[in-house]
């Protein structure tokens, strides 16, 4: 053997082997090897002192924490079903008058009739209020989600990142990153209850010697009201719609149902529509166009607290085909009756 070769068997094996590859390293050995990600996490760890590793897991840990529990998918996709819910609902003026000093013979004023002693422009007046603060708060709602959605992507980059050392370097960010979308969510919660109508001047002036508590204004919620799917049917020239809501109000509500033929083709045709005022859940329209097709749409019927409702629902339903024409229903040519013969 040469002087070369004895060298060389002398040398230490080290990267020539590693090169080959983790898969390779699994064949020709028969005991199992560490998984890539174990390699990963040794690799970094030889970048840290033991102490700097340590510190390194404990907040890596925290953070996973965070993004586990506070700030899971499974909670933030809970939270854009419940956005799409308030997007559809319908919001209201809601009267609760505070109650006088014990003794007053007027403890207690009923909201229909505080309603009747309210100045009409004046309520009306904090109609518009209620509107413009629903819209406000559906869209710093949907700004914070947005945020609470771009931090949860911003937090799982650093968890990706192959290099320990800038997490550590960044942990003081990375705090108040947490403590910043921490807060975006308390905000968020906060903001999903309607909340008080702040009154500038009394809605109910004094009468006489009569004493009028003052009211407070909250914004109220009502679930939307959607048709249900599987039992509106359409017939040949009839249709049986049903709708519902999600919680059911404990008074009966009214409700105004819209339709209309979809592409009318003659100047009577553009006559199938109309509005209906229904006091239940459920209405037969009749008198339709055969194998044509009509857009149902359901709503609350207007009331005098109503100050936002920015979705209705709709259902577009194509009739069955009529019989064949020339022949009317009475006229269709009957089939013969077969009688099985005794034995």
């Amino acid at each position: 053997m040469s002087e070369e070769e004895l060298r060389l068997c002398q040398l230490p094996m080290t990267s020539p082997v590693a090169g080959l590859g983790l898969a390779k390293m699994k064949l020709d050995s028969p005991q199992s090897f560490l998984d890539v990600e174990d390699v990963e996490e040794v690799e970094d760890q030889q970048l840290l002192e033991p102490e700097a590793w340590r510190t390194y897991m404990e907040r890596r840990n925290t953070l996973q924490e965070f993004l586990t529990s506070d700030l899971s998918p499974h909670l933030l996709k809970r939270h854009h079903a419940h956005m799409q819910l308030l997007k559809k609902c319908s919001y209201h003026l809601e009267i609760l008058p505070k109650h006088l000093a014990l003794g007053d013979q007027n403890s207690l004023v009923l909201p229909s009739t505080m309603l009747q002693l309210i100045d009409p422009w004046k309520f009306q007046r904090m109609k518009k209020v209620g509107t413009a603060q629903t819209k406000i708060q559906l869209l710093l709602l949907g700004h914070l989600l947005e945020q609470l959605d771009h931090g949860r992507l911003e937090l799982d980059s650093l968890l990706e990142s192959p290099d320990p050392r800038p997490f550590l370097a960044g942990w003081g960010l990375v705090e108040q990153r947490l403590a910043d979308l921490s807060a975006i969510m308390d905000n968020f919660l906060a903001m999903m209850v309607p909340g008080r109508l702040h009154v500038k001047h009394r809605l109910v002036s004094d009468i006489g010697a009569t004493k009028i508590p003052h009211i407070r204004l909250m914004l109220s919620t009502k679930m939307p009201v959607m048709f249900d799917r599987k039992e509106s049917v359409a017939h040949q020239d009839w249709v049986s719609l049903r709708w519902f809501v999600t919680i059911q109000p404990a008074a009966q509500e009214q409700f105004e149902l819209h339709f209309k033929l979809l592409e009318p083709q003659t100047q009577q045709e553009c006559m199938q529509c109309g509005v209906i005022p229904v006091a239940a859940c459920t209405f037969e329209v009749h008198n339709l166009l055969p194998n044509r097709t009509y857009k149902f749409t359901i709503k609350r019927a207007e009331s005098y607290t109503l100050v936002y409702e920015p979705w209705r629902d709709s259902l577009s339903l194509q009739t069955n085909l009529g019989p064949p024409e020339g022949l009317t229903p009475t006229r269709l040519p009957s089939l013969p009756l077969t009688v099985p013969s005794e034995r």
